[in-house]
């Protein structure tokens, strides 16, 4: 298999099944002489992790980073980080009536013509369990942009048809992970999550949006042709499970508006070329302008259901999906650390990548 690996410079490859002994990671080309703050990277992962709030799975895992190398003494020495994250409380037996049974928008069909074999146990490599590694080298990288000044935030915009109406300027990010749906307006916060419970009862589920701000960023990240800036992070969040959709700065609004509507203006403030308004999102001709990079993720509703489905089997008999397991009703409060983390590896590359263009 492959397409486990991510990035140029700054690389993640990441290995394991959701029901394996361990899901781990090895980074590569994290620059040297990092002093890393483990507890920061820890917090991270629990921010993603299942069974932390009542709309989460009740999957009990404790996504406990263990380190193998590349760290000496609290510090990265320059050589590959390898890491590992111990399954605890996979539930095999929950997935034996899928054995032959192909679920309705999971990965189950292609998976297995693609294959010719396929680990049935939620999901295997296709499951959103691997995405705990990618977490681990985005705090990393998070702390290496973080000396930058560079800064990257997310958190959940809108649940189903609800969306939180306030421009992410207006909000305080320091309140994003101090209610259990990761949305930093508590008005909104209290709506989406009624909504996720209600769905949840109903043995249904909802799909939402993330919204990411990258702030401070240099001019000049990205290149023009196929690296593109927006372009890496759009596959970057698209490679994210469940993601349905990826649009940054004026995103899919800009079709509704004139040229004249739409320019970002140049002005001159204190000495810095700035624009006066930032539909670019940041970033114009793929590269970084020096303005915020926005952009929003999309994320349909999870396909696990709490109802049965009608499906197919491996011989193409009709056949029915038992609904049953332990599933989130709604995944974007568990994917804000993710797409967060995607886009800390993606700025990072891109940082480290400029280093090479001049002498």
């Amino acid at each position: 298999m492959a397409g486990n690996t991510f990035g140029k410079l700054f690389k993640l490859t990441t290995f394991g099944e959701s029901h394996g002994e361990a899901i781990g990671g090895v980074i590569d080309g994290c620059p040297a002489g990092v002093e890393l703050d483990f507890e920061a990277i820890q917090t991270e992962l629990d921010r993603r992790k299942p069974g932390q709030s009542k709309i989460t799975t009740q999957r009990k895992e404790s996504d406990t980073v263990q380190f193998l190398s590349g760290i000496f003494e609290g510090k990265t020495t320059g050589t590959p980080i390898g890491f590992v994250i111990p399954n605890s409380d996979a539930r095999s037996k929950d997935y034996d009536h899928l054995k032959d049974v192909y679920r309705p928008s999971h990965a189950d069909y292609t998976y297995d013509k693609k294959y010719g074999h396929r680990d049935y146990r939620g999901g295997g490599r296709s499951s959103a369990r691997e995405t705990a590694t990618r977490v681990v080298a985005g705090a990393i990288a998070q702390q290496v942009l973080a000396s930058q000044k560079i800064s990257i935030n997310a958190y959940v915009s809108q649940v189903g048809s609800d969306r939180c109406e306030k421009h992410y300027s207006k909000l305080d990010f320091q309140n994003t992970f101090s209610n259990i749906v990761r949305c930093p307006d508590d008005e909104t916060a209290t709506r989406f999550i009624k909504q996720i419970e209600q769905v949840r009862n109903e043995g249904d589920t909802v799909g939402g949006v993330v919204t990411c701000v990258i702030e401070n960023t240099p001019v000049g990240l990205g290149d023009p042709v196929f690296d593109k800036l927006h372009a890496d992070l759009g596959k970057a969040m698209l490679s994210i499970n469940a993601v349905k959709g990826f649009e940054y700065g004026s995103g899919f609004e800009a079709v509704k508006m004139r040229g004249s509507e739409h320019n970002d203006i140049f002005e001159s403030k204190e000495g810095d070329i700035k624009t006066k308004s930032n539909n670019s999102g940041g970033i114009q001709g793929g590269i970084s302008n020096g303005e915020d990079i926005y952009f929003n993720v999309a994320f349909k509703p999870v396909a696990t259901l709490m109802s049965n489905q009608q499906s197919i089997d491996k011989k193409g008999d009709s056949a029915e999906v038992e609904g049953k397991g332990r599933h989130d009703p709604c995944v974007v409060p568990r994917a804000v650390p993710i797409v967060r983390a995607m886009a800390a590896i993606v700025i990072l590359d891109a940082f480290l990548m400029t280093k090479t263009t001049q002498v």
